[in-house]
């Protein structure tokens, strides 16, 4: 796991909301994509689509199908074009203000923080817990890579597991 391309994908899509950018894209790899997942799942961002260099249809990045759609394969993945693949990612605008507005690390490449049960129930009563802030804003969401994939601290806390402390959304 990648802590550094990881700090790059949350200050591009910090870039990219004060831009007020419809949709951009980052690379792909299975720590984006889940990270991503949980966002859209979370409402931060609205849509996540895999694919090339070049943007999918506008309809495929929306999710609305289209009448004149040619149901074209994905290209399959292969050595040759594996570090072409981007996840193309829609951004959420509410009374053009961005629901995602800023996304900060809390584990640094050089310093990982890992966080149990007990911790987690501190920080989202708004306590400090070790090295973790509390959470303290009505939409803040932080996000633990756990065994069972990437979580918000909420549900790590109903589900009693820990993990790598990652990422804070406001």
């Amino acid at each position: 796991m990648s802590l550094v391309n990881l700090a790059h994908v949350c200050s591009h899509l910090n870039n990219a909301t004060k831009a007020r950018l419809g949709f951009t894209s980052i690379p792909n790899s299975n720590l984006h994509l889940r990270l991503c997942l949980a966002l859209q799942k979370d409402g931060f961002i609205s849509s996540v689509v895999r694919g090339g260099p070049q943007p999918p249809a506008m309809h495929n990045l929306l999710g609305i199908p289209d009448a004149n759609d040619q149901t074209q394969p994905l290209e399959p993945v292969t050595q040759a074009n594996v570090a072409t693949r981007r996840l193309w990612l829609g951004l959420k605008y509410w009374q053009s203000q961005p629901v995602l507005s800023k996304i900060t690390m809390v584990s640094k490449p050089t310093r990982r923080i890992t966080i149990d049960t007990a911790g987690l129930r501190e920080v989202i009563r708004g306590e400090r817990s070790d090295y973790v802030e509390g959470l303290r804003s009505p939409g803040e969401s932080l996000y633990i890579s756990t065994d069972q994939g990437i979580k918000e601290a909420r549900e790590c806390v109903e589900k009693k597991i820990g993990g790598l402390v990652l990422c804070r959304v406001l």
